[in-house]
Formats: structure tokens, C-alpha cells, sequence
């Protein structure tokens, strides 16, 4: 018995017809019939009732089809298990993103997991810089991006991948028509600040700078969420400093009553990097994304 000959016995099986199915076996009908008595012949069983108008399975071929097809499969299975086999097995890493990434920088990570996808697989993992920092400092991510400045920790390699131009976030209804705001217009208002714990050094810094460029006053609220900056911008009562591009996600949380202006006389920007352990980057299990990190970062993206 070959396989041909269960081939034959299943498309025939199939089509009850010994025209049609020669036709879809690119044969004729006559050397088919022959190889299904052949098999009939070797098994010692008949396998079809057949006379000039009908074709029907007997007992034994209703019992021979179920067994031939599972052959079949197993053997049609062959090459894509072992293809299964030798290829290399993916990896599954995570990959720490801050808040408010840019969808710039989104399409750029993409096209990293894209780039790496046949051994690796990107699971994104979302936090605050430094906690996923840290993260990736005890192996329990691979990479993150990271708000810089970040980490300092000369374990860890830094790759800078994106530059956002601030702005300041104000009550639209106190600078309407504007389409820019001076700093010191701003003195009157106090300044939100997201807890210490939940923020990450640039902000961190940039309270610092705003205090000795004569911004005083001060709000503390409870979480870093955006659309709690943005209730209490809304209200009058304070301003944040945000990503300027409109594109930027955080401005989705924005209310009515606020809007985001670039500065006339004063210029943040704020920084991101790509991070990850040296040892597992040199040589290491990440060689092969670093490597891949450092063609598709290799222009640092400017919003």
C-alpha cells in the first residue's frame, strides 16, 4: 500500500464519483479505478458499492476513511513541524513605556518589535520612569523608555530616541486669542505639581528651575493623572507645562477651558531614551534588539 492509494480512496470517498474525482486528481478515471481495486484487493475488503449511476461507501471504506485522512494529515503535517522545530523559539520581553508617548515614537517601537518579531516578541509595560528604570535595573524588563534625566546607574546603556518641545497649560479664557505665553505672566498662578513619589527627575528639576525663575506659588494634588492637571487648569486656579505637539496623547485630556501655548521666553524640552543593562546588550540576550534599536533610532525623532 502507498499513500497514492489512500489519496485515491479519500477523493473518491469525497466526491462519490470516480469522474470527478480523477478530474481534481489530474487523472483519468480509468487508472483511478484501477488503484482503488488494487487497494480493495490488498486490505481484502471492497471499499465501494458502485454500478452505472451511484457510488457509495461499504461498511469497510465508511471504517477506512476516518483512518486514512488522520494519515494523511500527519503525514501533509510533516514539513511545517519541522519547520515548527528548527525554527528558533520567540522570546517574550517587556518593553517599560511612560506615559504620553508619542505617537511618533509609538510607530517607531513598532517597527522595532517588527524588525526583531522572528525571535522575539515586544509586550509592552506601562509605569513611571523611575519604577520601570529600576525594572529594568533588577531584569524584570528588558528595556524601557525612559524621561531623562533617568537612572545614572553606569550598569545601564542609554540610547536617545526623541526630543518633545513644552509648553504651558492655562485656562484658555484667561489668554484667548494668544498664541504664546511670557513665563512671568504666569507668577499669578500656582503651579501643579504631581507628588514627588510618582513624578520623575525632569519635572522634578523643572519645579526647581520654575522657583528660581520667580514661580512661587504652588498646588500639590494626590495623583499624576492628566485630566486631574487638567480640572484644576480649567478652573483658573493654576497652570502645568505639557507636551506642545497636538498630536501628543496628553492632549486628549485636556477640557474645554484649557489649552497649551508655547513660551516666549523660556525653553524646555523634554528628553526620552531608549535604556537597558550593558551585560545583556553586549554580547548578552539583547544583542540582537540593541543592535536593532540603534538602526531604528539612529535619527532621534523632534516634536
Amino acid at each position: 500500500m502507498e499513500l497514492l492509494h489512500l489519496r485515491y480512496f479519500v477523493a473518491v470517498a469525497q466526491e462519490l464519483n470516480f469522474s470527478t474525482a480523477a478530474r481534481k486528481l489530474h487523472m483519468a478515471a480509468s487508472p483511478l479505478s484501477r488503484r482503488i481495486k488494487d487497494l480493495e484487493s490488498e486490505l481484502g475488503h471492497r471499499l465501494f458499492d458502485r454500478d452505472t449511476h451511484h457510488v457509495t461507501l461499504t461498511q469497510a471504506g465508511n471504517a477506512l476513511l476516518p483512518i486514512a485522512r488522520g494519515v494523511l494529515e500527519q503525514v501533509d503535517s510533516i514539513q511545517w513541524r519541522l519547520d515548527e522545530t528548527a525554527r528558533p523559539q520567540r522570546a517574550t520581553l517587556l518593553l517599560g513605556v511612560p506615559s504620553g508617548v508619542h505617537p511618533d515614537l509609538r510607530e517607531r517601537m513598532e517597527a522595532l518589535a517588527e524588525r526583531v518579531c522572528d525571535r522575539f516578541e515586544i509586550k509592552r509595560w506601562p509605569g513611571g520612569t523611575d519604577r520601570l528604570v529600576d525594572a529594568v535595573c533588577d531584569g524584570r524588563l528588558a528595556l524601557t523608555l525612559a524621561r531623562l534625566p533617568a537612572g545614572g546607574d553606569p550598569a545601564l546603556e542609554l540610547l536617545p530616541v526623541m526630543s518633545e518641545r513644552l509648553g504651558a497649560v492655562v485656562p484658555r479664557d484667561r489668554f484667548d486669542g494668544r498664541d504664546s505665553v511670557a513665563l512671568t505672566e504666569l507668577a499669578e498662578l500656582a503651579y501643579v505639581v504631581s507628588p514627588t513619589a510618582v513624578t520623575n527627575a525632569y519635572f522634578r528639576g523643572l519645579d526647581q528651575q520654575l522657583t528660581e525663575l520667580g514661580i512661587r506659588k504652588r498646588i500639590e494634588i494626590n495623583s499624576a493623572a492628566f485630566e486631574g492637571i487638567s480640572e484644576i487648569v480649567s478652573s483658573g486656579l493654576a497652570f502645568s507645562i505639557s507636551m506642545l505637539d497636538p498630536r501628543s496623547p496628553v492632549q486628549n485630556y485636556h477640557l474645554d477651558n484649557v489649552t497649551v501655548l508655547p513660551f516666549s521666553d523660556f525653553h524646555p524640552r523634554l528628553e526620552t531614551g531608549l535604556i537597558w543593562r550593558k551585560d545583556r546588550g553586549q554580547g548578552g540576550d539583547l544583542d540582537e534588539v540593541v543592535a536593532a534599536a540603534r538602526d531604528v533610532f539612529a535619527e532621534p525623532l523632534r516634536s
